[in-house]
């Protein structure tokens, strides 16, 4: 079992972040704050100069487990240049994120406040969930968005999240979810990850442990500790029903080794019950999607939010 949990987490990667970054010359680029339940989160704003006095339909980019803004700058410069107002956002505790801030302490004798630490580098999906439904709410004072064409896009653990998120907020008209994981109840499916997970959970409960520190081990090659309670109650894949108003392209890799599709992107493709398309990438793996397949998997997310954002 263990063996399969790990197989699954190494589904939900960190993307390659960029070494560095000078906006491309017709980009407008400018970072951001997004405040998320008091929590402030760095933004990054991207759009074609070309277009600074338009209302632009708007997608809002989440990264997957691990990772940070700064990965989704490539992509977000291609749909920029296609025609839209592009906004990604780092998740509360990670990259240019602050974290939330808990008390690590009592008050001392003199009555002075209590010591106090900052959670950094957990896996929360439903903090982050919540992080991207505030981005959503942020983005409606945008002066180039148009409030009624939104779009998301989220890769790996986040292709669920965007399904999360478009399922309690009917703002949202477009969805994209690549090699997309949509079901975090493996937490919890068997004694020996109950016992593990529900353990866990009493005793931080108990005050007997806290928040894992950052850098703390993951696993497999992950980076970002998962508090594991909370995944176990986290299963998009039973959101996709509520997605009447919601147009949802679903990309996955023909041969993904790490998680079944059929179980994931497959199934909820089928419970999906407003506009919605399958699309499997012939002779790739999971990361195949970054690397050989990276344009195609842009050329048809574009072509979806054209379709469904633009007309």
């Amino acid at each position: 079992m263990m063996k399969r949990v790990a197989l699954l987490l190494l589904a939900l990667p960190s993307l390659v972040e960029a070494q560095g970054f000078s906006a491309p010359e017709d980009i407008s680029f400018r970072k951001d704050t997004i405040m998320s339940e008091g929590v402030r989160l760095g933004a990054e704003v991207f759009s074609l100069k070309a277009n600074a006095e338009k209302k632009l339909p708007t997608i809002v980019m989440c990264h997957g487990w691990g990772g940070t803004a700064k990965a989704l700058r490539s992509d977000a410069a291609v749909f920029a240049r296609a025609g839209y107002l592009v906004v990604t956002f780092d998740y509360r505790g990670w990259g240019a994120s602050d974290g939330r801030i808990i008390r690590s302490g009592e008050k001392n004798k003199e009555g002075s406040g209590p010591a106090v630490k900052e959670i950094r580098e957990v896996v929360d999906p439903i903090e982050q969930t919540t992080d991207l439904l505030n981005a959503i709410h942020w983005v409606q004072e945008e002066k180039q968005c148009d409030r009624e064409r939104i779009g998301l896009w989220g890769s790996s653990f986040s292709g669920g999240h965007v399904v999360y998120a478009a399922a309690r907020d009917p703002r949202v008209k477009a969805t994209v979810s690549q090699v997309p994981a949509f079901d975090g109840r493996w937490a919890i499916n068997s004694s020996r990850m109950r016992k593990a997970t529900y353990g866990g959970a009493t005793q931080r409960a108990r005050g007997k442990t806290g928040y894992p520190e950052p850098g703390s081990p993951s696993i497999g090659k992950l980076k970002g500790a998962p508090i594991l309670e909370k995944i176990g109650r986290y299963a998009p894949v039973e959101d996709a029903a509520r997605l009447k108003g919601c147009a949802t392209l679903f990309i996955l890799a023909e041969n993904e080794e790490l998680f079944d599709n059929k179980e994931n992107g497959i199934l909820a493709h089928s419970k999906a019950k407003g506009p919605k398309k399958l699309v499997i990438v012939p002779e790739i793996k999971h990361y195949g999607i970054y690397r050989e397949a990276k344009k195609q998997a842009q050329k048809l997310a574009i072509e979806w939010y054209d379709e469904h954002l633009k007309k």
